[in-house]
């Protein structure tokens, strides 16, 4: 279940639907704390912390083949960099497919909302890639950044810095100046829709990289993608083919 960026405005109907039924709430600490109190109130809670994430979906596998309605709760969407997919994989390793029923309720994911602060950046095509190598070797990653920029695609990058993690940033912008030069329009966007909201848009050349981390996701504009007034704008190309 996806319940959105952060704030609790944002979280779907149908995520609400679910989770006032559920039993069990399953879920990262920081994800279970986004919710509204009443909404966790007498059911049973499990969290975790990171790296729990096949704890987290076992937990609630067991759960649900104890007859237990349980929610899985994700931040933005559960299909993107969450955890809809482990689940999937976890339980055909279980090989209990056909015995467990399971719905993947849709969320506002955080590029989304972090789009929508900064203006329209996103109204072309984009592509969207993760820096953190955790997962996939970064020679992959920087193959699909080099791709992506080349194609000229809008770029949204997910999980540019951590602590542990603080080099791989400079070098996917780096690849932006070379690709799209100092100028290209970048968006920042930190905690979107959340307590400590911050968002500013700048040039690849300028871009202050100290307040960047794990909640913070980066619009890197195309070669069509201008600033105004602080905001980032892709132009569609409606007015050049349909303008009177």
């Amino acid at each position: 279940m996806g319940i959105g960026p952060g704030g609790s405005e944002y979280i779907p109907a149908r995520a609400l639907q679910v989770i006032k039924t559920a039993d069990v709430i399953v879920g990262y600490k920081r994800y279970i704390e986004l919710l509204p109190q009443e909404l966790t109130s007498g059911k049973e809670v499990i969290s975790t912390g990171m790296k729990g994430e096949i704890k987290r979906c076992q937990m609630a596998i067991e759960a649900g083949l104890q007859g237990r309605k349980t929610c899985l709760v994700s931040s933005g969407d559960p299909g993107i960099y969450a955890m809809a997919g482990l689940v999937f994989e976890l339980i055909k390793e279980m090989k209990v497919q056909d015995i467990l029923e399971v719905e993947v309720v849709p969320g506002l994911p955080a590029f989304v909302a972090a789009a929508a602060l900064l203006g329209a950046p996103l109204m072309h095509d984009f592509a969207v890639i993760s820096l953190s190598d955790l997962l996939t070797p970064w020679q992959v990653i920087e193959k699909r950044l080099q791709a992506a920029l080349q194609a000229d695609f809008v770029l949204v990058l997910y999980n540019p810095k951590s602590r542990k993690r603080d080099w791989q940033l400079d070098v996917a912008l780096q690849m932006v100046r070379k690709y799209r030069g100092d100028q290209a329009v970048v968006g920042v966007v930190r905690n979107a829709s959340r307590h400590g909201q911050e968002v500013w848009a700048t040039r690849a050349a300028d871009i202050d990289t100290s307040k960047i981390d794990m909640l913070t996701i980066l619009i890197v504009g195309n070669s069509t993608t201008y600033l105004m007034n602080s905001r980032m704008v892709t132009p569609r190309g409606y007015l050049e083919k349909y303008r009177p």
